[in-house]
């Protein structure tokens, strides 16, 4: 018995800014109408409350974490909380942290040839890995949540700012870019006129779970639910099961230069558990109070007039794999 999917196409990514729309033309005639050029905002909610009305139960995305953000944001908006669609991620934008996670492995014609292939045979559910997605809600009940996977704040701010700048962006491939937004922000620590204000980080107050919230000034923090990062990377603890995983660094911390060797390189060492500056682990729920923005898989978001956001663990989608 075949199967529907529809296929959510962002020309804006990266690396379909490339194509000369060969794969537009094929993936138009493929599908008709369940083929849609993304848009922004209303216009991407329009789309998705088009297919839950349709009940599609199979959604592709081509793009980056942004755009699947974007789109699991408008599902969740759109369709029932107990019938949310299958994904397929295809790895095509600046960045891919989702997709090497949880992607679908293939892109382009490649991608859509397979796809169909599964779908002909009622096959698009046959490998999936199922996945809590994280939420951000904001303290005004009317800003709708928008669901990501990736969130940082604090210096991982700074840093996404540096890896946005055009004489970066446009240069390298988002890995290279990530990598001189590292190499940059760690060279910032080197000169005195810039070393204290990193390392002094910002004011928040954060609330782990059901603990009694903490106010500090924070170097960095981090939050996922993924359960890998590429090239082995992995700064939050080795703790199964679900939920969000966390890391937050305090304001001067000890042994910053070889706590973050160990953790780009996914070691974890005793003495970083055991230090102050340090807190990591698992949990369903955090609150957080910035100053500031914050990054969801890759775009910066405002916290809002008072800077209060929840940050939550679910809803759980599937994730199409081509295994």
């Amino acid at each position: 018995m075949s199967e529907r999917f529809a296929l959510i196409h962002n020309p804006r990514s990266r690396r379909n800014r490339r194509e000369d729309g060969s794969f537009r033309r094929c993936a138009s005639q493929a599908l008709g109408p369940l083929f849609f050029h993304s848009a922004a905002g209303s216009g991407l909610v329009a789309i998705v409350a088009e297919l839950a009305r349709r009940e599609i139960g199979v959604v592709a995305i081509d793009g980056g974490d942004g755009t699947v953000s974007d789109v699991m944001s408008a599902i969740h908006q759109c369709y029932p909380a107990d019938a949310l669609p299958a994904l397929a991620v295809l790895p095509s934008g600046n960045t891919n942290l989702i997709a090497a996670d949880v992607g679908f492995g293939l892109r382009g014609e490649a991608a859509l040839e397979r796809l169909s292939v599964l779908a002909s045979v009622g096959g698009l559910r046959r490998q999936v890995v199922r996945r809590d997605v994280l939420a951000v809600c904001w303290s005004d009940p009317a800003r709708p949540a928008v669901l990501g996977m990736f969130h940082g704040a604090a210096a991982f701010t700074r840093g996404i700012r540096i890896a946005h700048r055009p004489a970066i962006l446009n240069r390298f491939s988002h890995d290279l870019a990530v990598g001189v937004a590292i190499a940059s922000s760690l060279g910032r620590l080197v000169f005195r006129s810039t070393r204290r204000q990193w390392l002094g980080g910002d004011p928040m107050t954060l609330a782990v779970g059901d603990e009694a919230p903490r106010t500090a000034d924070y170097f960095l923090f981090m939050a996922t639910t993924l359960d890998r990062l590429p090239g082995g990377m992995w700064p939050f603890a080795r703790c199964g099961g679900g939920g969000l995983s966390y890391l937050s660094v305090d304001a001067f911390p000890e042994h910053l230069l070889s706590a973050t060797w160990s953790l780009l390189r996914g070691r974890s060492t005793a003495w970083l558990d055991n230090s102050p500056s340090y807190r990591r682990g698992r949990t369903g729920h955090l609150a957080l109070r910035l100053g500031g923005e914050f990054v969801l898989d890759g775009e910066i978001l405002d916290s809002g007039p008072d800077g209060r956001t929840y940050l939550s663990a679910g809803p759980a989608f599937d994730f199409i794999r081509n295994i």
